[in-house]
């Protein structure tokens, strides 16, 4: 029998999984506010707030229910798992919406962190800076993402005007870490609790959004490979979780810091798609039907470059060896993640070349 698969949000990462489930047989229900997200294109789309009675019932009516972003309203996850069985489940999106509970998660499974403070005042702010020293980071404890909502902070006199810039919200301040590099883990549960993991990936960012990633990541130990499956494994079993999961963390020296988790399928893993056997998409999609899942091997070195404001020219993109492009449909706007690249080559350095000449491509068309 083929199953309905309900959605909260329909934005890209929805549009990639519809576009997964295709070939599994799988039909899809979107519920998102706005009328264009790019999932509407392929699937049923309920345009209506995440809590909006009518839209839940919608979704109740599924087989099963995931979500596609961490900032759905936790209520309504809740709502409906009363009713349907919803991957991953409320409690993990609890604790990823809010950075004070993940960092208490993480301290819990003794996964190391970046030191730092709950702060809710100005007064609180300043004490905290004493106490952990500055530079340090500023980050609200809901929402804020691709750098919004959190400021950096280096000089004392940065700190006076700070809570004003992420909208005097909650906030953790947390000790700036000189990284070596940006690195993030995904890994799937099923059912039964079987865990598989795509391995360590490494990430650019620019401007405060993931620009390029690549896969497997270089210069990775097998002791860092292994510590990194302790940690995201730790995760998934505390949490229950079932679906695709991802993990940020900063590489220092030879230990890793935590960052941020992320209950869905990942910007990060999006060379899943041309990149491993089976895509994080088709994975998310395999554990919340029940189905087992799919082999998380790498093909072979793998890359993707982030499109943000604008899609450079199809045939310039698709002139580049084994690149294939993925055009969201998304109006162009600064700072707007509106497509993304993957490209695979013999070797990493045959796609950091590869890369290099889309980014080209994507400076001359934006000037």
């Amino acid at each position: 029998m083929t199953l309905r698969i309900g959605v909260l949000g329909a934005g890209q990462l929805g549009w990639m999984l519809a576009l997964a489930g295709a070939p599994l047989g799988l039909r899809f229900r979107f519920v998102d506010p706005n009328p264009d997200a790019p999932a509407g294109r392929l699937a049923e789309l309920i345009v209506a707030d995440y809590e909006d009675p009518a839209a839940l019932d919608a979704l109740a009516e599924c087989d099963r229910v995931s979500y596609e972003f961490e900032s759905v309203p936790v209520a309504a996850v809740e709502a409906l798992g009363g009713r349907v069985l919803v991957c991953p489940g409320a409690r993990a999106l609890g604790v990823a919406q809010d950075r004070a509970l993940e960092k208490a998660a993480f301290a819990r499974l003794g996964i190391p962190t970046a030191e730092f403070l709950t702060v809710a005042s100005d007064p609180e702010l300043e004490r905290a800076c004493a106490s952990l020293g500055l530079p340090a980071v500023l980050k609200t404890r809901r929402l804020g993402y691709d750098g919004k909502g959190q400021v950096v902070l280096r000089r004392p006199q940065d700190i006076a005007g700070a809570f004003d810039a992420i909208g005097r919200a909650p906030a953790i301040l947390e000790r700036l870490v000189p990284f070596d590099r940006e690195l993030s883990v995904i890994a799937v549960r099923s059912e039964r609790g079987e865990i598989r993991s795509y391995g360590l990936t490494e990430n650019t960012h620019r401007d405060g959004i993931l620009h390029l990633s690549l896969a497997p990541a270089p210069n990775v130990t097998p002791a860092l490979e292994r510590r990194a499956g302790e940690i995201i494994g730790a995760l998934l079993e505390e949490l229950d979780y079932v679906g695709v999961l991802a993990l940020e963390l900063f590489q220092v020296g030879s230990d890793l810091l935590a960052n941020e988790m992320a209950p869905r399928v990942h910007n990060s893993g999006h060379w899943t798609i041309d990149g491993a056997r089976t895509s994080q998409f088709e994975n998310h999609l395999r554990a919340v039907c029940g189905l087992p899942l799919g082999a998380t091997d790498a093909l072979g070195p793998a890359g993707m470059l982030n499109l943000v404001g604008h899609v450079p020219p199809a045939r310039e993109l698709l002139a580049i060896e084994d690149a294939h492009l993925y055009d969201y449909g998304k109006a162009p706007r600064p700072r707007r993640k509106v497509g993304h690249l993957t490209v695979r080559g013999p070797t990493l350095e045959a796609v950091r070349n590869r890369l290099a000449v889309a980014e080209q491509s994507l400076a001359k068309s934006s000037g």
